[in-house]
């Protein structure tokens, strides 16, 4: 504080802080708790809104517990509450998309920190940048046009003589969740690219020289020097990749199957289809908790701590 009032002045600096405070409570503090308070109410008609029905309950927390349906997990069928099913499909599959940015990334990340030359560097990150000024709808609606049935995709590998015939990519090939998985990989890998890129540009190339003349192969290179180093990068990038692919709505939106459901659309049905905003409401924390439970759990199987993240 003593920094800014000497930098900017009282007034300014009675004015960021007002302003911030005015985001922090405004926007983010009020409605979350004013969200978290309804989650605790019933689903009542406005009639009887602060009438006797009106009261505290867990009813609608209990309700991602009910609606146990048959399912099966590498064929053995068991019984799981419907909306738990949704959930840990969407925590999986937002942890495949998460390793394959990683080895997307990690790759291009190192040729851009130590192998490109400076001056060829800010042309790349250029390119790199281009597909984020264009909205992630159009993004989503452009791959949705690359996979349909008689799309580019198809045509090209029948061309090609890959394919026999054209596939239907949105039913899922291996899955019912593959086009939701390109979808949010290409629109999440560079929240994955630049984290990394920043830890590893910080490494010193000696320590990579002195290996390679101490006779390590490349892979022992990457793996004592360059990974243990990347380490706060690669965490920060895992951890924003996984929270924005398992909170994403508009490409599970755009490019679903007829199989596939995400956890956010359960909660868009809730709130906006269903007019249920308590129970709508309570999803969302019980997926916030959940999600952060899922992250903890990572970070303490692979000791990275939160200090590693805010580097």
């Amino acid at each position: 504080m003593q920094d800014l009032l000497r930098r900017y002045g009282a007034t300014l600096t009675g004015a960021f802080v007002v302003l911030t405070a005015f985001w922090l409570l405004a926007l983010v503090i009020l409605p979350n708790v004013t969200l978290f308070e309804s989650s605790f109410r019933y689903y009542l008609p406005v009639v009887d809104i602060g009438g006797p029905k009106d009261v505290y309950t867990l009813a609608n927390y209990q309700k991602f517990i009910n609606n146990p349906v048959e399912t099966s997990f590498l064929g053995i069928p068991f019984t799981m509450p419907i909306h738990m099913i949704t959930f840990f499909n969407t925590v999986i599959f937002s942890a495949i998309v998460t390793v394959i940015t990683f080895v997307l990334s990690y790759p291009l990340a190192y040729y851009l920190a130590k192998m490109v030359s400076p001056a060829s560097l800010p042309t790349l990150i250029l390119l790199l940048f281009i597909p984020l000024w264009v909205s992630e709808a159009l993004r989503a609606f452009a791959w949705y046009i690359i996979l349909t049935f008689n799309g580019p995709l198809n045509s090209s590998l029948v061309g090609l003589g890959l394919l026999d015939s054209p596939i239907r990519w949105q039913n899922g090939v291996v899955t019912a969740y593959d086009a939701i998985v390109i979808g949010l990989v290409y629109t999440y890998v560079l929240f994955m690219v630049f984290p990394i890129y920043g830890s590893i540009q910080s490494l010193d190339r000696n320590q990579i020289e002195a290996a390679e003349d101490l006779g390590a192969k490349w892979w022992q290179t990457h793996w004592r020097v360059v990974l243990p180093h990347a380490k706060p990068g690669i965490a920060s990038g895992c951890v924003m990749v996984f929270m924005l692919s398992a909170g994403s709505l508009l490409v599970p939106t755009v490019l679903p199957s007829t199989r596939s459901n995400w956890f956010t659309q359960t909660i868009q049905v809730l709130m906006l289809e269903s007019q249920d905003w308590n129970s709508g409401a309570a999803y969302s924390f019980l997926y916030i908790l959940l999600c952060t439970v899922v992250v903890t759990l990572v970070m303490w199987l692979f000791k990275v701590k939160l200090s590693d993240i805010a580097k």
